[in-house]
């Protein structure tokens, strides 16, 4: 499938099944409310051990709608992955599973590129350096009884102490900028991958997910998603500043932010069914 028509046809698929997608934005609301409810329970009783349990409750059932919700964007992805017009129902069930199961596949590539990070960090000495230039604000600002300004702290610290904290924190930001990008591009293959043969171990098999990038082509998962994103920026940054004017518009993002998920789940399958 061309590039132009799977961001044709991904934009299409919600506007095609507005019934699905009124209940995906009926669920997302239900985890609002719940979640709102349990925050203001909770902040109401603090003190109240009934008040944390009725909150503890309300934030698990969100949890377990949110869950629901992430099992059922796997499903979208496989409409693209099958190249079926028709958005699937709702299989509370199902869905539960897959959902925790489309968590866990997150939380396994994004760790990965997370603890290489913490060890460049270390590595760098981004710590030690932070210790440094503390040292320096700390007695400054005692030596001053409190009344120095932040501008005037910073340059109280010597050069070759901020110059070794700036380096290290640079090394580290881009070292992690790279890595998780280079997993984000797998996990959507493994996302992929999940939908297909909603099986964790498939999709947690990175090498396989590396493969189905090169299988596919990586010029063409990258342009097409460069352009999703530059898509959905544009629409978001283009309703920002309607919001900016009219703050009370800002409520269509219930309906904007669940017809902009439908369609980045939706190329991401139409992407894999390349090789499906």
């Amino acid at each position: 499938m061309e590039i132009i028509d799977i961001i044709k046809d991904s934009f299409m698929f919600p506007a095609n099944n507005l019934t699905a997608l009124a209940i995906y934005i009926a669920i997302t609301f239900v985890i609002g409310i719940l979640a709102g409810i349990g925050a203001a329970v909770g902040a109401l009783g603090v003190n109240s051990g009934a008040f944390v349990i009725v909150a503890v409750i309300m934030f698990i059932l969100a949890l377990l709608v949110a869950f629901v919700l992430a099992g059922y964007e796997v499903d979208i992805v496989k409409t693209g992955i099958d190249l079926e017009d028709v958005a699937p129902s709702i299989d509370f069930k199902n869905d539960l599973v897959r959902g925790i199961k489309a968590i866990i596949v997150a939380i396994v590539y994004f760790i990965i590129p997370a603890i290489i990070t913490l060890i460049v960090a270390f590595l760098t000495n981004v710590p030690g350096n932070v210790v440094n230039v503390m040292g320096y604000v700390n007695q400054t600002v005692a030596n001053s009884n409190g009344t120095v300004v932040a501008n005037t702290v910073l340059e109280m610290v010597p050069k070759d102490v901020m110059g070794n904290l700036v380096g290290s924190l640079s090394i580290t930001l881009l070292i992690a900028l790279v890595l998780f990008i280079i997993f984000s591009f797998f996990h959507y293959m493994a996302n992929a991958r999940l939908a297909n043969t909603d099986s964790l171990g498939e999709a947690l098999n990175i090498p396989e997910a590396f493969r189905d990038l090169s299988r596919i082509g990586y010029g063409k998962v990258i342009a097409t998603v460069i352009l999703m994103v530059i898509i959905v920026s544009v629409i978001t940054g283009i309703l920002s500043f309607v919001y900016g004017k009219i703050p009370m518009l800002s409520i269509l993002n219930i309906i904007v932010t669940p017809f902009l998920m439908f369609a980045l789940n939706r190329a991401n399958g139409l992407l894999y069914s390349d090789i499906a």
